[in-house]
Parts: C-alpha cells; sequence; structure tokens
C-alpha cells in the first residue's frame, strides 16, 4: 500500500465519520422541507403498502397525494428498513453517508488516472470536505447518492471507452458505468448534465465518430431509456392526481442578474469556501493545456449553463453540489503543481519549510471556512415547524386535517403524522402571503370546507394575526385556541353549523 492509497484511506474515513455527527438531528436544518417530503413518502410506503409506484406527500388534505418525483428508491429502501429499525430520522441520513463513502475510492482512482497520485489526494481531500457537500451527504435527500452514482459512472465509462479495440474484456465496465448512470439520472432528472463529461471522453478517444458508434448509443439506450420511462409514468401521475405536482417543475426559468449574483456569492462561500473556489479556479486555468483534464472543463460548462437555464431552480443550493468534485478535481491539480515544481524540489530546508507552512494555513483556513459555513447549514431554523407538529400530533385526532401557515415547509406534517394543506394554497401548492385579510380569509374558508379542523402558525408566520387584522377577527371568531407558545399557535377550527 502506497502512502498516498494510505492517506486516501485517512482522508475518507475522517470524512465519513464527519458525516456521523448529528446524524439522528431531526428534518429541522435549511433543508428541512425538502427532507421531510422525502422523509414523508418513505412513512407512507410504510404505512400505506409499498405502492412503488405511487409515491404520496402529506399536504394534498383530504386526497390521497400522488405526486410526480424522481424514482423514489430511497425512500422506498428507507421504508423496508422502518420494518427493522422503526422510522427514525437517522435511518433515512445514512444511505446519503453510504453512498458518499462509496463514491470516495472511485473520485480518488479516477483524478489519480486523469492527474496523478498527488493531485488525487488533494482532490480528495477537497471533495470530502466542502460545507455543501458535508450537508448534502447526510441529509435524506436524492442529490449525493445520485452525484455519487455519477462520479462511479463517470470512472467506469473512462475505463470502458480505453479499453478499445478489446472491448470485450471490459464489458463489466460497459454495465457498471451504464447502470451507475441511469440509476444516478432517475434518481435526480438534472444530473443528466453527467453526459457533458461522458461526450468529452467519448469524443477525445474517437472523434467526432463517437456519434455514429453503435457502442457509444447502445451505452446512451442503457443509460438514459429506464428514466425517460420512469419520467414519463411521473408526469401522467401529477397529470392525473391532485396536487398535481411534479417535482422540479417550474425550475427553468432565466432570472435577473440579481437573481444569479446571489447564487454565485453562495456557490463562494457555503458551496464551496472561498478557499476552494480560488484554488479550483485557478486550477482549471492551469489544466487547459491537459486534454486529460477537458472533461472536468466540460461538466464545468455544463453546470454553469445549467445555472443559468435553471435559474429559479438554483435556489435551492443542494443543485450545485456537482461543482464540488469539479472544483476539488482543478484545485487538487494545483496544488501537485506547486508541490511538485523543481525548483521547489531543489530548495532549501528554509524554502521547503516556507511552503509546508504556506500549505499549512492554506488547511488551516480551508478548515474554519468548512465549519463557520457548514455550521450555519446545520442550524435548527425549522426547529418551531417540528415543535408545533408534535404538539398536533398530540392534540389531534388521528384522521383530522391541519391548515398550516409554514412558508410552504411540509415539516409540520410530516412531525404532525397528520395531512393538510400548505396555507395559503393554490391547487394544493404553497401560495405565499396573502395579499390581504380578504384573500386570507377566502382561503381559510375554502379549505374548512373541505375538512379541516385545526389552524397552526409558526413563529415565522404569527405576525400575519397582527399584520392582517381582519384575518385575525375572522379566526378569532371561527376557532378556539388550543395552544399558544413562543414557537407556535394552534386552533381548532369550528365546524359549520348544521
Amino acid at each position: 500500500m502506497t502512502r498516498a492509497t494510505r492517506l486516501a484511506i485517512m482522508i475518507s474515513i475522517l470524512a465519513v465519520a464527519a458525516r456521523f455527527i448529528l446524524i439522528d438531528q431531526p428534518y429541522i436544518d435549511n433543508w428541512s422541507w425538502r427532507q421531510s417530503d422525502v422523509a414523508a413518502i418513505a412513512r407512507n410506503y410504510f404505512q400505506g403498502g409499498f405502492h412503488f409506484s405511487h409515491p404520496q406527500i402529506d399536504w394534498a388534505g383530504d386526497q390521497p397525494g400522488y405526486v410526480g418525483t424522481e424514482f423514489p428508491i430511497l425512500p422506498f429502501l428507507a421504508a423496508l428498513c422502518y420494518k427493522i429499525f422503526a422510522v427514525h430520522e437517522w435511518v433515512g441520513r445514512v444511505q446519503a453517508v453510504f453512498l458518499f463513502a462509496f463514491s470516495l475510492p472511485f473520485f480518488f482512482l479516477l483524478i489519480r488516472k486523469l492527474f496523478d497520485e498527488t493531485s488525487a489526494i488533494w482532490a480528495l481531500l477537497y471533495y470530502s470536505f466542502a460545507p455543501v457537500g458535508i450537508m448534502a451527504s447526510r441529509c435524506f435527500m436524492p442529490d449525493m447518492p445520485s452525484l455519487a452514482l455519477s462520479i462511479i459512472g463517470l470512472y467506469f465509462f473512462e475505463r470502458w471507452i480505453e479499453a478499445e479495440p478489446d472491448w470485450r474484456s471490459e464489458s463489466s465496465s460497459f454495465f457498471a458505468s451504464g447502470l451507475c448512470i441511469s440509476l444516478s439520472i432517475l434518481i435526480k432528472l438534472p444530473s443528466a448534465i453527467i453526459g457533458a463529461p461522458l461526450a468529452c471522453l467519448a469524443v477525445q478517444r474517437f472523434g467526432f465518430s463517437a456519434f455514429r458508434s453503435v457502442r457509444i448509443w447502445a451505452f446512451a439506450a442503457v443509460a438514459l431509456l429506464p428514466s425517460a420511462i420512469w419520467y414519463g409514468h411521473a408526469y401522467e401521475i401529477a397529470l392525473n392526481f391532485y396536487p398535481h405536482h411534479f417535482f422540479g417543475a417550474g425550475g427553468i426559468k432565466i432570472m435577473s442578474a440579481a437573481w444569479y449574483l446571489k447564487i454565485a456569492k453562495e456557490i463562494v462561500t457555503s458551496t464551496l469556501t472561498p478557499i476552494l473556489f480560488v484554488l479550483g479556479g485557478v486550477g482549471a486555468f492551469i489544466a487547459t493545456s491537459r486534454s486529460r483534464a477537458r472533461l472536468f472543463h466540460w461538466w464545468l460548462v455544463a453546470m454553469i449553463l445549467f445555472v443559468v437555464i435553471v435559474g429559479y431552480g438554483n435556489r435551492h443550493q443542494w443543485y450545485q453540489l456537482p461543482l464540488v468534485p469539479i472544483a476539488a478535481a482543478f484545485a487538487g491539480h494545483l496544488c501537485a503543481q506547486i508541490t511538485s515544481l523543481p525548483r521547489f524540489a531543489r530548495a532549501s530546508s528554509f524554502v521547503a519549510l516556507f511552503m509546508r507552512a504556506g500549505f499549512s494555513l492554506v488547511l488551516i483556513a480551508f478548515a474554519a471556512c468548512v465549519l463557520a459555513y457548514a455550521r450555519i447549514l446545520y442550524l435548527p431554523v425549522a426547529a418551531p415547524l417540528r415543535d408545533s407538529g408534535l404538539e398536533l400530533n398530540r392534540v389531534m385526532p388521528p384522521e383530522a386535517l391541519i391548515v398550516a401557515a409554514d412558508n410552504g415547509d411540509p415539516t409540520i406534517f410530516y412531525y404532525a403524522a397528520r395531512k393538510g394543506w400548505h396555507f395559503l394554497e393554490k391547487d394544493g401548492i404553497y401560495d405565499g402571503d396573502p395579499r390581504d385579510s380578504g384573500q386570507g380569509i377566502v382561503d381559510l374558508e375554502g379549505l374548512r370546507a373541505r375538512g379541516a379542523s385545526y389552524l397552526v402558525f409558526t413563529s415565522n408566520t404569527v405576525w400575519w394575526l397582527d399584520y392582517y387584522e381582519q384575518l385575525r377577527q375572522h379566526v378569532e371568531a371561527t376557532s378556539t385556541l388550543v395552544e399558544a407558545t413562543s414557537e407556535f399557535k394552534i386552533y381548532q377550527l369550528n365546524p359549520f353549523p348544521k
């Protein structure tokens, strides 16, 4: 075992261990709403009969709540695990940790093959500890599992395509790559941008004749046909069932310059950290002369186009997760180039000591940024939603329906273990703050007519009762205050007179 391999193992162990910090944390962090939706689908499988092709959410009120989603293998597997371990947050979270851990050796081997061993060590370090990567790889969400499968698929594709003309000897790599890429896109549709580095490898190996290759088209069929079938089915589900929702719909929208500036600031800070952003940017520039690095340039260009075209969708930070391995690869190459310069290799002990001190400062600065930004992502900002949900679970009858002023975060429904509607809502989808009291009253009365019996405001929305005076008067006249704390107010809605 080489020294580099031992270092890679140590980095990997530390990276996985970091993900197990607060692995049993409730879904109350910055990404609570996305995790609560996935967790609700898992629990509905567990309680409703494991109907794989019909995932259900909790915010469709009196309707079943079937929605069009990504291929729901993660919540389905979690539901199966609930049979053994019962319903716990760590059951969902650990899936992302496992697939992240599985991707580490493949990322290391890919960078080692495309660059060198030193680059691979540095790249693995940055890939393992970028703040958004830490967060995503311990959340009950499909993003890190999808990225991990993309990286594994990319590794096997490179191995398969380099085996030509002896294709048969690497048929296992063909199927491994096709399976991983297919699952990656099934689990998260935007992962289709992995097609950019795959196309780069094919063009580098065969030129543009690659697009006439039967083998390449066979690979494309293996990778894309299952996704076409599933997402076609998911679209039909969204069309036929209330609330007629398809996950990710509406994200393709070009936004204003200020919008993209906000995304750029997020990428520089809590996605990559300023250290990794600068190292990755410089590394991308100096790697332009290396043909083997071009797949990461193609991947980077695809990601930039994705952020621009899917501008509205990129309000969710996890959409920028693929920037982590890209920046890590370029940053690793830069660090390796600096440490391998001949003049430094022949440098005096004083210069060598200065270099080591410089790199130590870079690593300390990177670690400090990681701790600062990751801590922000972990903050329990949705704790009032969970607490109100638990209280609703205690006081509500099992079949009662909730109206939740929750800013569109379904965490209340998940912890209440009840169905209901966001407030305001339009066709089941959260519709923002009321324009005025009249809109709020009309919406509330419409939901009450559909069977809603409890109304909840959290600390984020209780201001409505002060700002919309007529709405407050209407709530007080048509409901009974059940409980009020600094975190929430719960009302029981009066039934309509018979």
